[in-house]
């Protein structure tokens, strides 16, 4: 009898062995807010000191021509969430989706779950309120629902700290789990590290860490405000103007804002308690860590004057705008001792390729979407220097952003952004000009007309659907 446990035993551990060796990967997404390409050191920010993210990003397969699908949060989440393009129908999504968009097939958050996998979200939804994240699949969520950014950052979360009345929704959950003195970041990671500590350990987990930072109000540590005064009151800006015309605003050019310093380097800190986390758990090696942000930052007034948080420069114009600053997003995909880690400066991917690649990493599912797979390019199997990309910017803000209504083509290294109410055209050469100062439309008519026709033939496809 006692050999017969034994033997029981003996075959128990080995099927669990077994069973954890089959199951996919660990999955941990870290999406930020408003995070401009050049708010991290490595891609040349002077100002903010980011140092885990960028040993994350020299770790990773960096994505320099990585681009989310529109440059609000929204349609930019909707993007991410779905893997396809925001317009849908004709409309652009400006108030979270409607779950009957999303056939059940076509269920990224659904397909994993299926493949028993545990999902769980943490922080900025936006897309509908709590219950619309289990509906959608999520398995746990905590602080999102309906709030596009915070109240305020500080303790308590859902009070206003200034003049003026509250128009912002409040933020789930935070409440219970909070104290005087506690700064919303912080309190994102050390409750995604609780659950993570407390989940079922022989399950696989898929883990969405939303942070609202850095995403206005901008609020920060008083400490970390003074040490960026004084950092930022030694640094010499040169002959760099504050700012330039853009639109019916201003574009901000320097990244000066002492507050927002503060608040990208507190969220450097806490990425990097949850990577160290992971590592401490001895989960590095089966663990893929993505990271990227929703769109650029948000360096542009409109006819209403603001204070802005920072500066893409060199990058043009910023939020709201289909210019590479307003678009273009850090991207790192890091699985350790699998994805061998270099910078692709070649291939064109966009948000929307997310979770197709991490649908075909993990069970070879294709739900045909929008967005493709980037599993061959990790592979160094193909390169995507040739895509034809677009965006449709639909909801401008000229008060707020300066921006006025767009869309945009990229194909290959050509980039067309056309301006349909007045009928604007400008085209740049991506590849000689990255940061589109030089618009050639008049000297490649040709090429323009032919980008052109593209674009409207693509607006008209993803338009509304007739009734018969």
């Amino acid at each position: 009898m006692f050999v017969n446990i034994r033997f029981l035993s003996i075959f128990c551990s080995l099927f669990c062995f077994l069973a954890a060796a089959q199951s996919g990967p660990n999955i941990l997404i870290i999406h930020v807010d408003d995070l401009g390409f050049h708010d991290l050191s490595i891609h040349g920010s002077k100002i903010y000191q980011t140092p885990h993210i960028d040993t994350l990003a020299t770790q990773s397969i960096s994505f320099t021509k990585a681009y989310s699908n529109y440059p609000r949060c929204v349609p930019s989440r909707f993007s991410m969430m779905t893997g396809n393009y925001p317009i849908q129908n004709g409309n652009v999504p400006d108030d979270g989706f409607k779950l009957n968009r999303i056939t059940e097939n076509k269920n990224f958050i659904k397909s994993f779950n299926n493949l028993g996998y545990q999902t769980a979200y943490f922080g900025k939804w936006h897309l509908g309120d709590k219950q619309s994240l289990s509906d959608f699949g999520f398995q746990f969520s905590f602080a999102a629902g309906q709030a596009g950014s915070p109240i305020s950052f500080i303790y308590p979360f859902n009070v206003l700290k200034r003049k003026g009345k509250n128009k912002k929704k409040p933020i789930p959950d935070v409440s219970k789990v909070s104290f005087d003195g506690d700064y919303l970041t912080d309190v994102m990671t050390s409750q995604a590290i609780n659950y993570l500590d407390n989940r079922e350990a022989s399950k696989p987990f898929l883990l969405m860490l939303s942070y609202y930072a850095v995403h206005q109000p901008l609020e920060a540590k008083p400490a970390d405000i003074k040490r960026n005064v004084l950092e930022i009151d030694s640094f010499d800006f040169g002959n760099q103007p504050e700012y330039v015309k853009e639109g019916t605003g201003r574009t901000k050019m320097r990244q000066d804002n002492p507050t927002y310093a503060a608040m990208v380097e507190n969220l450097d800190k806490n990425i990097g308690e949850i990577l160290a986390y992971i590592k401490e758990q001895g989960a590095l090696e089966n663990t893929v860590i993505i990271f990227s942000s929703d769109h650029g930052g948000l360096s542009n007034d409109g006819y209403n004057k603001r204070s802005l948080a920072t500066s893409n420069y060199p990058l043009r114009a910023g939020k709201g705008w289909l210019y590479d600053g307003g678009i273009k997003v850090p991207l790192f995909v890091k699985w350790q001792n699998r994805f061998k880690p270099r910078v692709e400066d070649k291939s064109i991917v966009l948000l929307m390729d997310i979770f197709p690649t991490l649908l075909d990493l993990t069970s070879g599912i294709n739900l045909h979407v929008d967005g493709q797979s980037m599993l061959p390019i990790i592979n160094l199997k193909e390169k995507w220097h040739n895509r034809t990309v677009y965006w449709h910017s639909h909801h401008a803000r000229p008060k707020n952003t300066g921006d006025t209504k767009s869309s945009a083509i990229r194909k290959g290294k050509y980039k067309l952004i056309h301006w349909f109410e007045t009928n604007r055209v400008e085209l740049y050469n991506m590849k000689k000009d990255p940061y589109e100062r030089e618009n050639i439309v008049n000297q490649k008519t040709k090429l323009s007309a032919n980008l052109l026709i593209e674009l409207n033939d693509w607006k008209s496809k993803m338009g509304p659907k007739s009734s018969n």
